[in-house]
């Protein structure tokens, strides 16, 4: 499965977002770009659909950048793809194909695929996947890469 960099990005940013302000500060998106590695410009065309979708507040000022919005255990992993893409998590469509092998495929493969992702993100929720993240990365969590 390939996933657009703009899904990547957004969880990366995501990720970087929740782990930089549990202190209650912002996070400025050329923080975030140079930790990840990422085109500043780039990454504020991707929080964008984040901030849409409420998951995250843009703060003005000279302290300013980016906070959650909300409790990251409140928030679940399909929501943001959505919020990223909305056609990553959507179903295949078979309604009109008749005679071969494509419906078949399509619903004995694809659909019960892109149901198992879509059931694996709904039980998760943001605070497990930065757990998770965080457990994959040295001691020194800071210059994490995922």
């Amino acid at each position: 499965m390939k996933v657009s960099t703009r899904v990547e990005y957004g969880l990366i940013a995501l990720t970087d977002i929740v782990i930089h302000c549990e202190n209650g500060q912002s996070v400025s998106a050329p923080d975030i770009a140079k930790r990840q590695n990422i085109s500043h410009k780039y990454l504020e065309h991707i929080l964008l659909p984040l901030r849409q979708a409420g998951f995250i507040t843009a703060q003005k000022g000279l302290r300013g950048g980016y906070v959650l919005s909300c409790k990251p255990e409140c928030v679940k992993l399909s929501d943001v793809l959505n919020a990223l893409d909305n056609t990553l998590l959507a179903g295949t469509d078979t309604e009109g194909e008749e005679g071969g092998l494509r419906p078949v495929i399509n619903g004995f493969f694809w659909q019960k695929i892109n149901g198992n992702l879509k059931e694996y993100t709904d039980r998760m929720s943001l605070s497990e996947f930065v757990a998770q993240a965080r457990s994959g990365v040295s001691d020194g969590w800071d210059n994490y890469v995922i």
